[in-house]
């Protein structure tokens, strides 16, 4: 739901102008040098970004789904790197919090995540509990006031640079699947060690790396409610929301590259007329726009429906599924419809672009592991009729 509609403008027209006015000009040298100016992501402080979704009470600006996934589509308009660098504070690094810390938790955490003092993200993955993300085999185990963590995560975003890691481990010894799993909220410290940060395909200036615990010791403080077993249901909250937080984030890449290819074929000639006046480019142009529209729609009724406390496991499944898949059809017509120049990174930021959003499809369960969890939802829904 959208509140105080002047105010909620004023903040998407100021996101809108940081990311022509200010960001756009800076995408070569992040790409470059892999890395934001400090005076930029200082900025980002100033402004609330990284406060975005975290409740007023705490010092956030307690966005709705709706405001969030709109927001969102303004703020990736751009490389990737921008929206890796607030996102995981407005996402999946400080939701479990929301959704399920203790009052004293939010209190400690929260208020420094919403000003971008501290950097949080979320560490679920490993190397055997990818797609099976129920098959973690970091242990917590418990002495006296504290939790022992050992294991490793892996592809874990923000890691390099995070001071705060929500931690998905196994507290039940023997236990297997979902049984057993708790959260923790665990500060940077002995015990706790980050991987450099990977070489990937795309999304230079995103830090993404390995996590290691070493008899990292924990505080039982710091097990997220207060009670163990409860972590897999956290995430699943947590994974929920970010999906149609993640599809918004594909929705933004694919608006700019159609953006990018629409004023490259209007401005550029051959056989005595405009590229975009051919149909077959125009055709890309309509399937991309159309593409977006439906993705944007659809977004937005599953975040409407999240404000109004619906269940929104398989729609926001689906608005990732559809968005990942679409961002990548509109990244290819954009190459092609730049021709040789798309290809050539020093002749337009297409080239870079196209590799920057190939990974949404891997992003918060691959679109393989989602068209299984449509048809299973979709299933079940049908036989309780």
């Amino acid at each position: 739901m959208i509140r105080d509609t002047p105010h909620f403008e004023a903040l998407r027209a100021d996101i809108r102008a940081f990311v022509r006015e200010r960001w756009h000009p800076l995408e070569d040298q992040v790409s470059r040098d892999n890395d934001i100016p400090p005076d930029v992501v200082d900025e980002l402080r100033r402004k609330g970004y990284f406060g975005w979704s975290i409740p007023e009470a705490y010092g956030g600006l307690g966005l709705t789904t709706e405001e969030l996934v709109l927001c969102a589509m303004e703020l990736s308009q751009s490389s990737v790197a921008l929206r890796a660098r607030v996102g995981t504070n407005t996402g999946i690094g400080s939701e479990a919090l929301v959704a399920d810390g203790t009052e004293a938790q939010k209190q400690r955490w929260l208020p420094r995540m919403a000003t971008g003092e501290l950097t949080g993200c979320l560490a679920l993955t490993e190397p055997e509990a990818g797609s099976e993300a129920s098959n973690v085999q970091t242990t917590a185990r418990r002495e006296g006031d504290h939790y022992v963590l050992n294991g490793s995560k892996r592809f874990i975003t923000n890691a390099p640079v995070a001071d705060v890691f929500t931690v998905i481990a196994r507290t039940e010894d023997g236990s297997k699947g979902s049984k057993g799993v708790s959260a923790f909220l665990v500060e940077r410290g002995p015990g706790l060690t980050t991987g450099a940060p990977y070489r990937m395909m795309g999304q230079a200036g995103s830090f993404v790396s390995d996590v290691h615990f070493d008899e990292c010791r924990v505080h039982v403080d710091q097990l997220i409610g207060g009670r163990e077993g409860m972590g897999f249901q956290t995430v699943m909250k947590v994974l929920n929301k970010q999906r149609l937080h993640l599809a918004a984030l594909c929705t933004g890449p694919a608006i700019r590259m159609l953006d990018l290819a629409m004023a490259h074929t209007s401005g550029r000639n051959q056989f005595g007329q405009a590229v975009a006046d051919f149909q077959l480019v125009q055709a890309m142009i309509a399937d991309s726009r159309t593409e977006i529209y439906a993705a944007r729609s659809m977004i937005l009724e599953a975040a409407r429906a999240r404000d109004c406390g619906e269940d929104v496991a398989m729609s926001a499944s689906m608005c990732k599924y559809f968005a990942s898949e679409m961002c990548g059809r509109v990244a290819d017509r954009a190459v092609q419809m730049f021709g040789g120049s798309g290809y050539v990174a020093d002749f337009s930021p297409i080239e870079r672009y196209y590799r920057d959003v190939r990974l949404f499809r891997l992003y918060e369960g691959t679109s393989q592991i989602h068209q299984l969890n449509i048809a299973k939802l979709a299933l079940r829904e049908a036989g309780a009729r």
